[in-house]
């Protein structure tokens, strides 16, 4: 019986293709990745004047606003304890200081929809009632998901985090954060870019600095997750690019 085994040409052909389509594949996802940092940026900028048109149409802050149920219903439980996700666009009022707390972060995405001023419908509460935690779940139902894949958005205060996590921390200021979905509230993010992606964006949108400006960073508090930047000084500090694991949690001034 013969046997006809391949040339030593035919394997050489066979190689070649295996790389091409190696590295075609490995293109692909570096295009992906790219559009999706792409991605963040204008979601950035979205949220940021979805933010401000909302400030000036209802003199109030998303979440926080007041008379929030004059234009949208009262939600079945109120003023937002974690226990009941809002049916339709039904909500709750804020208190109306300028500060959203931590019930009024859930109603913050919920008043831009509600609004118009951002996609999707939000419930007004974290995914898991009773509590302030977010998981995969809340991407897309309590707060927004990032193109990013496995992450989303949440907003809260400045300061209203550890002090050894955060820079500027006297400043009183919105923040949007890109979070990890297996974060328990903002608080311990996890991360979701890469120091040298972060420090890209960074320089797109803002100084390169992740002490300094409209785009910061807060350093994820798991000792699992690794570190970002190098140096605690808010305007010394530099991004640790040769870290190449997904370590950066950014968050972004919205006001």
């Amino acid at each position: 019986m013969n046997q006809r085994a391949f040339t030593l040409v035919e394997l050489s052909v066979v190689l070649v293709i295996i790389g091409l389509l190696a590295g075609a594949i490995l293109a692909g996802q570096s295009f992906i990745r790219a559009a999706q940092l792409r991605g963040v940026a204008s979601e950035f900028t979205k949220y940021q004047s979805a933010f401000m048109t909302f400030s000036e149409e209802y003199s109030g802050l998303p979440g926080d606003l007041k008379n929030a149920q004059t234009y949208w219903g009262v939600a079945p439980s109120c003023p937002g304890d974690y226990t009941t996700p809002a049916v339709d666009s039904k909500t709750c009022n804020g208190d109306g200081n300028n500060v959203t707390n931590v019930a009024e972060r859930y109603r913050f995405w919920q008043h831009l929809a509600n609004a118009g001023l951002i996609e999707g419908r939000y419930i007004g509460v974290p995914a898991i009632a009773g509590t302030a935690s977010l998981t995969a779940a809340a991407a897309g139902t309590a707060v927004p998901a990032s193109k990013i894949n496995s992450a989303m958005y949440q907003v809260a205060m400045m300061p209203d985090f550890t002090a050894s996590n955060i820079y500027n921390s006297t400043e009183r200021r919105h923040g949007i954060f890109l979070v990890g979905n297996a974060s328990a509230q903002v608080g311990s993010p996890a991360g979701v870019l890469t120091p040298e992606e972060t420090w890209n964006l960074d320089t797109k949108i803002d100084d390169g600095k992740p002490g300094n400006g409209k785009l910061m960073h807060m350093t994820p508090s798991s000792a699992t997750v690794g570190a970002c930047v190098s140096g605690t000084d808010p305007y010394a500090a530099r991004y640790d690019t040769t870290n190449g694991n997904k370590t950066c949690a950014p968050y972004f001034m919205i006001d």
